[in-house]
């Protein structure tokens, strides 16, 4: 059974700070209390209590797989990648569940860039109501984009990461124009830039690179913060609002989750969504549904099977990514793993994973706090350990 444990009984690291709160240890703490650490708002889940997750639970803990440091158990393996929950479903029954010791299972654990695909799932509902089309340019919701990369994009080029920008996805240099992101965001102090006008101005400041829009993919996380601000202008609501209304209440959360807020109100989208695991689960889930959840169309299945089955090899193959999933592709902010089963998955730094995997009815949902932003070969052996999991269910 997972821990679920008081917040004082998890202690806070001395001294933990803007400057220091994704670094090791201190991430143990930070990563499920980052709402102590910033301004946030509140993703509010229904006042309704939602049905319950029905239990048919399974040991896959002892389950024999891969690591880097070789042949291991599956509960080996998540402690080698400081792991701190794991929620697995399968037919939508609760079939595990695991907590590293003084995990607390009912924080919002923050997600790093799975906020992407969330973000997305709410582009692809707000599309579906008529308030944003995801093939028109980028400049008709936000005409301030004039002049920056963004100008000559369209919503497509966002979702699927192929607009050509300038700018590297630097996690460690303490001097790169990544550090400056980060200040503008909110999520680093202002001294280690000088200045801080908000994350809005930092985006339309983006220029382009010398190639074109949608010939490769490349990963690149403003991309993301611009289409959560594109969200809000087009239905004039904030982000965490619409996520509320659109997705959180309808799917049946069971807890609020919440969104990190740069220093003039604006959500981060591509990184700054907390929630708990047991929610994340709930997420993936909606995919194995066709978006429906006790009746009720959620997430339009037309976009379900956009998400699945679309995308452009070409650019992937042209991208940065290619070599952490050699036969998959882009679309819509989420991985196709390219596997026999074609599952999908969403990823974000430090180890936070969302696996779906619809030919087998599996959903396994995974926070933690690595220790190094990207572990690549960690990352590979933790997805062969899912498709593992998800052959013997």
């Amino acid at each position: 059974m997972m821990p679920n444990i008081k917040d004082s009984s998890v202690k806070r690291p001395e001294f933990v700070n803007l400057g220091n709160w994704r670094e090791f240890p201190n991430s143990k703490w930070s990563f499920q209390h980052v709402r102590e650490l910033m301004p946030t708002s509140v993703i509010k889940c229904a006042e309704n209590i939602a049905k319950p997750l029905n239990k048919n639970l399974q040991d896959v803990m002892g389950m024999v797989c891969d690591s880097p440091e070789g042949r291991c158990s599956f509960a080996q393996l998540l402690r080698q990648g400081d792991s701190d929950g794991l929620v697995i479903l399968h037919q939508g029954d609760l079939v595990a569940e695991w907590g590293a010791q003084k995990f607390n299972s009912s924080n919002p654990h923050i997600l790093f860039s799975v906020s992407k695909s969330i973000t997305a799932m709410l582009a692809g509902i707000l599309q579906h109501r008529g308030l944003i089309d995801s093939e028109a340019p980028v400049i008709e919701y936000l005409p301030l984009t004039i002049g920056s990369v963004y100008a000559d994009c369209t919503i497509r080029d966002l979702l699927d990461m192929t607009v050509a920008l300038d700018f590297e996805e630097n996690y460690t240099d303490a001097h790169s124009e990544y550090m400056q992101y980060r200040v503008a965001t909110g999520w680093n102090p202002v001294v280690q830039c000088g200045h801080d006008d908000g994350l809005e101005p930092f985006l339309y400041s983006l220029k382009k690179a010398k190639s074109e829009h949608g010939h490769a993919f490349l990963y690149r996380s403003p991309n993301t913060d611009l289409l959560g601000l594109l969200l809000e202008r087009a239905a004039d609501a904030p982000l965490a609002d619409l996520l509320s209304c659109n997705l959180w209440q309808p799917m049946g959360a069971t807890s609020d989750a919440y969104i990190t807020l740069d220093r003039n109100g604006l959500g981060r989208a591509a990184g700054g969504i907390c929630a708990t695991v047991y929610d994340l689960a709930r997420l993936g889930q909606l995919f194995l549904d066709n978006g429906q959840v006790n009746g009720k169309q959620v997430l339009p299945p037309t976009w379900i099977d956009d998400t699945c089955n679309n995308g452009d090899q070409r650019a992937w193959d042209r991208g940065n990514y290619k070599h952490k999933l050699p036969q998959g592709k882009y679309r819509n902010q989420w991985y196709q793993t390219g596997d026999e089963d074609r599952a999908i998955c969403a990823r974000g730094i430090h180890g936070q994973l969302l696996y779906v995997n619809p030919a087998r009815s599996v959903v396994i949902a995974k926070v933690a706090c690595q220790r190094e932003p990207l572990n690549d070969v960690l990352a590979a052996r933790m997805l062969q350990a899912f498709d593992k999991i998800s052959r013997i269910l």
